[in-house]
C-alpha cells in the first residue's frame, strides 16, 4: 500500500489542454473516486497514474517515488478496465495467474494467490471455466481477481461497472467496497455515476473540464458544495436552481415573491444570485401559501418508497421528492415551501456564497 500524490499535473494533445493543473493527495489505504461528466479528464488522469499516458508537466508519486518516467509494469499498480479484457482461450484460473506467470512467480505461489483471491471473490467453483461460460458479473470478478493476485500498492478502476445491468451494478458496488475494507489497498476509481461515487468512496474528487472542482467526503460535497456545478452534479435527482436577487426580505423571485433566508449572503441588496434547494427539501403546501413558490404539477412519479413530482414554476421546471405517497394529479396548483436551513446560495459566477 502507498500514498499517491498528484502535483500540478497537466496533459495536452497538441494545443488542446485536457488536464489543466490537477493537485490531489491520496492517503495510504484510501478509496478515492474521480467523478465527472464525459470528457472531464478523469480517465486520462487515471491512465497517467497507470503510466498509459505521458504527462505533459507536473509530478505523480506513488509512495516516495516519482513515477513520471517509470514504465507501467514497474509502478506496482493493478488496473481493472471497463472491458473485462480476459483471454478467451484461458480458464479463470489461468487468466488470474497470467501476470504472475509473466513475472516468474513459482507455480506453488501462483496457485496459493489464485486460490485466496478466488475464495474472497466467490470464484472457486468457476476456476476451470472459460470467459464465454461466465456472466458479466462473474467476468468482472475475474478481472478484479487478476488484479488482486498481484498484491499491488495501488488498485486503479476505470468505470468497471459500466457494462453491467442496474441490479448487478448495485451488487458489484457493495462487493468492491467490501473488498477494499478487507484488503485496505489504496484504490483510485473512475466513474461518471455520482451514485457510485457517493456510496463507495472515502473521498470524492469532482472534475469538470480538466480541473478539480472540489475534493471531500461524499456527504461534505452533498451538504456543502463549493459551486453550482458540484451542487448540480452530486445528488439524484439533481439540485433545483432558481435565479433571482437578494432583497431586504430574503431571496426575491422574478415575480416578486420572497423566500426567507436564514443567513444573510455577503452581497449587496439587489445583487443577482441563484437559490439552490434539493428536491427532498421542498415541501408541498396549498396554493397561495406565503413564503412559497407557486407551481403547477406536471408529472407524478410514484416509486413506492417515495414520490417524485415534476412541477412547472416561474423560471422553469423543478423536482420535488416526497417521502410519503400523495394524491396530487397533473395540472393541480400547489405551493412549494423550501426548508430554509437547507437552502444554498450561489453568486453570479456560480460560487456558493452562503448556506445555513
Amino acid at each position: 500500500m502507498a500514498n499517491v500524490s498528484i502535483h500540478d499535473v497537466r496533459k495536452s494533445f497538441g494545443t488542446v489542454s485536457i488536464i489543466k493543473g490537477v493537485d490531489i493527495d491520496i492517503q495510504d489505504g484510501e478509496f478515492v473516486i474521480l467523478v465527472g461528466p464525459s470528457g472531464c479528464g478523469k480517465s486520462t488522469l487515471l491512465r497517467m497514474i497507470a503510466g498509459l499516458e505521458d504527462i505533459t508537466s507536473g509530478d505523480i508519486r506513488i509512495g516516495p517515488r516519482v513515477v513520471n518516467d517509470v514504465p507501467p509494469k514497474d509502478r506496482d499498480i493493478a488496473m481493472v478496465f471497463q472491458s473485462y479484457a480476459l483471454y478467451p482461450h484461458m480458464t479463470v484460473a489461468e487468466n488470474m495467474a497470467f501476470s504472475l506467470k509473466l513475472k516468474g512467480v513459482p507455480q506453488a505461489e501462483q496457485k496459493k494467490r489464485v486460490t485466496e483471491a478466488a475464495n474472497s471473490l466467490g470464484l472457486t467453483p468457476l476456476l476451470d471455466r472459460y470467459p464465454r461460460q461466465l456472466s458479466g458479473g462473474q467476468r468482472q470478478r475475474v478481472a478484479m481477481g487478476r488484479a488482486i493476485v498481484r498484491d499491488p500498492q495501488v488498485f486503479l478502476f476505470d468505470e468497471p461497472l459500466s457494462n453491467l445491468d442496474a441490479k448487478l451494478r448495485v451488487q458489484m458496488r457493495a462487493e468492491i467496497k467490501e473488498l477494499h475494507q478487507r484488503l485496505k489497498t489504496t484504490t483510485i476509481y473512475v466513474t461518471h455515476d455520482q451514485i457510485e461515487a457517493m456510496t463507495m468512496a472515502d473521498k470524492i474528487v469532482v472534475m469538470h473540464d480538466g480541473v478539480v472542482e472540489q475534493i471531500g467526503a461524499p456527504l461534505e460535497l452533498y451538504d456543502r458544495p463549493a459551486n453550482r456545478f458540484v451542487a448540480g452534479f452530486i445528488g439524484s435527482p439533481a439540485m433545483n436552481f432558481i435565479d433571482g436577487r437578494f432583497g431586504p426580505g430574503g431571496f426575491v423571485l422574478p415575480s416578486g415573491a420572497v423566500l426567507p433566508l436564514e443567513v444573510k449572503p455577503p452581497v449587496g441588496l439587489g445583487s443577482e444570485i441563484t437559490y439552490g434547494i434539493r428536491p427532498e427539501h421542498l415541501q408541498i403546501a396549498p396554493a397561495g401559501t406565503p413564503d412559497s413558490i407557486p407551481a403547477t404539477v406536471s408529472v407524478v412519479e410514484p416509486t413506492g418508497s417515495d414520490t417524485t413530482l415534476l412541477v412547472k414554476a416561474e423560471g422553469g421546471s423543478l423536482t420535488v421528492v416526497l417521502r410519503e405517497r400523495c394524491a396530487l394529479k397533473p395540472g393541480e396548483a400547489v405551493a412549494l415551501k423550501p426548508v430554509p436551513h437547507h437552502a444554498h446560495l450561489f453568486d453570479e459566477h456560480g460560487t456558493r456564497i452562503a448556506t445555513a
